[in-house]
């Protein structure tokens, strides 16, 4: 994808909460690029400032510093008529499928405000069959058009807030966490549900979440998150087979594998996470990390290119397993 110009471009992204004299740095220096049809997987731990990228994607909180451009437009200086224009480009699809859809609207008015909002599907009958249309689309009959959202289940909630996205035809979804609401037994039903709209419809995703057997399922590359830096960038299955990152090495370790043939390294974490008001010098995984040595606190090693569409922030080249 070297010689293809990105849909999107992150560069040197900062998001600092609170009094500048002691912020809490959520986003700290990231840059990464999504193509066209691709589903980027951003991962990490709780708090790693992965719904946090997904909104300064959007613009639905405004970032500190750096850079999103959506086919080469900086959304940063976009002033808030051409936000509102790039709104029907740039969706997403929220964490919480109850929270996000109001409970005093039915179905049809929860889709049909988006088409209004944006002059799509003019005319109540023109708006009635796209209502329609999309509620097909994502697994559900017209009839439930005239429901509220409370007389559904939480997976049926989560399909309607992935039609109200897909009601402004978008080219850029960011998905923030979707299935992590959902039971279990419904979660896959709709990872199905995006991976056949993603092909059908050609969508480009960030695909947020922390379940590593659905990134690994669903994206086609994989940004690595620690304490609002990127530790790893790689394309799945490259990553799965060997991640580079020792704090990549110990995400894995910690997921449980299926297949208990599939050999994992085994790096374990220790500690908590360090508060993001008071990020360690240097690498800022370096007080969890088995690998750890004093270089590590001296400065923060920028991801490096390791051939193969593969990044790591890491000064280490010799790591081996730890001894058991």
């Amino acid at each position: 994808m070297t010689n293809v110009a990105p849909l999107v471009e992150v560069r040197h992204l900062q998001k600092f909460f609170g009094p500048a004299t002691r912020p809490v740095r959520a986003v700290d220096d990231v840059s990464f690029d999504i193509y066209a049809g691709e589903t980027l997987g951003l991962v990490g731990e709780s708090g790693s400032g992965k719904s946090t990228i997904g909104r300064a994607l959007l613009r639905l909180v405004d970032s500190t510093g750096g850079q999103v451009r959506y086919r080469g437009e900086d959304l940063g200086s976009a002033s808030g008529s051409r936000m509102r224009a790039l709104r029907g480009k740039l969706q997403m699809i929220f964490q919480d499928p109850y929270a996000s859809l109001n409970p005093k609207m039915r179905v049809r008015d929860i889709l049909g405000e988006a088409l209004q909002v944006h002059g799509l599907a003019p005319g109540k009958e023109a708006r009635a069959r796209r209502i329609a249309e999309l509620l097909r689309l994502v697994g559900l009959p017209p009839e439930h058009a005239a429901r509220f959202p409370h007389e559904f289940s939480g997976g049926q909630r989560q399909r309607i807030g992935v039609a109200r996205a897909l009601s402004v035809q978008p080219e850029f979804i960011v998905a923030d966490e979707p299935l992590s609401a959902l039971d279990v037994s419904i979660q896959a039903q709709v990872v199905n549900l995006l991976c056949d709209l993603r092909d059908e419809l050609s969508l480009t995703m960030l695909f947020i979440s922390h379940d590593l057997d659905v990134v690994e399922y669903l994206c086609d590359r994989v940004v690595v998150l620690y304490l609002g830096r990127v530790m790893e960038v790689a394309p799945t299955a490259a990553l799965f087979e060997r991640p580079l990152h020792p704090y990549t090495r110990a995400l894995l370790a910690a997921s449980p594998k299926p297949d208990p043939t599939i050999e994992v390294l085994h790096v374990p974490l220790k500690g908590d996470m360090p508060s993001p008001m008071d990020p360690p010098s240097g690498c800022v995984f370096r007080t969890r990390c088995p690998y750890a040595i004093a270089a590590c606190a001296q400065a923060r090693p920028e991801p490096r290119d390791m051939g193969g569409g593969r990044l790591k922030a890491c000064i280490r080249d010799d790591i081996e397993e730890p001894d058991a």
